[in-house]
């Protein structure tokens, strides 16, 4: 497994922020990687995620937004955080065309990145993996937010647990459900965070991920 820190270069007005590659010897496809509103690139789950998911051969792009990586509590604006989601896409393309390309985001990032996908055509780009999409605020459940969920013509997965306050399971089904090219996975028990007691999530996330891709 090979490990490789650099710095993702934006815009000259928003400037850069940290990324990190974590490639797999042989390497099936590659994914960018975008973090949640609460914690950066390095919180435990997006390293976790990142390392495992290179166990079954998927390489992984993380990277801060700005708001992280200026160590600011208030989340990015969409503008700025689409064109940092599209740094990343373009960068993980220019370094290996060769992969086939995946995006993906936990909460925000997965927000965010679905996003910008439904407002640019990024032909490159074969799927989107949601870690948990945020549908709605704690305690006001709405499908406001999965509108522009409609707009984005590749395929979609969606890893959701039942327990999970920002996505009612009713809810999240019943958008999945008239979205065309998707797959929503269930895990049982399962909150925002992917903690459903003893039981392994991480495995199950991967193992969906990898299945998931392999059908692609």
């Amino acid at each position: 497994m090979d490990i490789r820190s650099f710095s993702l270069s934006i815009s000259p007005v928003i400037g850069a922020v940290t990324g990190e590659y974590i490639l797999p010897a042989n390497p099936r496809c590659i994914m960018t990687l975008a973090h949640g509103a609460g914690a950066d690139m390095n919180h435990s789950f997006m390293t976790t995620l990142s390392a495992s998911l290179a166990e079954i051969g998927i390489a992984t792009l993380r990277f801060n937004f700005p708001f992280t990586e200026q160590k600011k509590k208030r989340v990015d604006s969409p503008a700025v955080a689409h064109e940092t989601i599209a740094a990343a896409l373009t960068h993980a393309h220019a370094a290996y065309p060769s992969l086939p390309l995946f995006a993906s985001g936990k909460s925000f990032g997965g927000r965010m990145t679905s996003q910008y996908l439904a407002a640019h055509s990024r032909p490159e780009v074969s799927g989107i993996v949601f870690f948990g999409f945020p549908l709605h605020p704690a305690g006001k459940p709405s499908i406001d937010r999965a509108d522009h969920l409609r707009d984005i013509k590749i395929p979609k997965l969606f890893l959701q647990g039942t327990k999970d306050d920002l996505a009612n399971w009713e809810l999240i089904f019943s958008v999945c459900s008239k979205l065309r090219k998707t797959r929503l996975v269930k895990i049982e028990g399962a909150n925002h965070g992917f903690k459903a007691g003893k039981k392994d999530v991480m495995a199950i996330l991967v193992e969906k991920t990898g299945e998931w891709i392999d059908g692609i």
